[in-house]
């Protein structure tokens, strides 16, 4: 009775390797772009997240919101990459008093990213409106102008995503 025994070689073992690492070689540096790609949009969909829920807020309450830039998380000042706050502005006058209500607070961008806004705040007044509060944010990585990402804020209150003809801050 003769057995064959069935199996793989050294050579086919080493080959088959050879070609796994060549393949995710190749794979490798997409992939850092689509973690990339992703990481950007998470932090542009945080900020819209809040600034809606401030004028949201802002409609459902009767009274003023405010979204401000925030490296402590309970009062404004610092860097918009240093994180920012929402909170309920009673008095209209965008700072973080202890009778009003913080509503969401987001912290620091992930390392390498940029956020810039020409304002300290963005105020919602009770009808949704943030008259003259407009302008662009620009979110930046360490890639720099050509993968920035920008929202517009309008008189209206209206956020929208930027286009090619907004004026996005430079990421340097």
């Amino acid at each position: 009775m003769d057995i064959k025994k069935q199996g793989f070689t050294l050579i086919e073992l080493m080959v088959t390797l050879s070609v796994i690492a060549i393949l995710a070689s190749i794979a490798a540096p997409n992939f850092s772009e689509i973690i990339q790609n992703n990481r950007m949009a998470t932090q542009y969909n945080e900020l819209l997240a809040s600034l809606s829920l401030a004028r949201s807020e802002a409609v459902k309450r009767g009274v003023s919101t405010t979204v401000c830039k925030s490296d402590s998380g309970s009062s404004c000042g610092g860097n918009w990459h240093g994180g920012w706050v929402a909170f309920i502005d009673t008095d209209r006058d965008g700072v973080v008093d202890n009778s009003e209500e913080i509503v969401r607070i987001h912290s620091a961008l992930s390392s390498g990213s940029s956020l810039v806004f020409a304002r300290n705040r963005v105020t919602y007044d009770s009808d949704g409106l943030a008259t003259g509060f407009t302008g662009t944010f620009t979110l930046c990585d360490q890639r720099g102008d050509s993968n920035s990402k920008g929202l517009v804020v309008s008189n209206t209150g209206r956020v929208r995503q930027a286009i090619d003809t907004d004026n996005l801050a430079s990421c340097s």
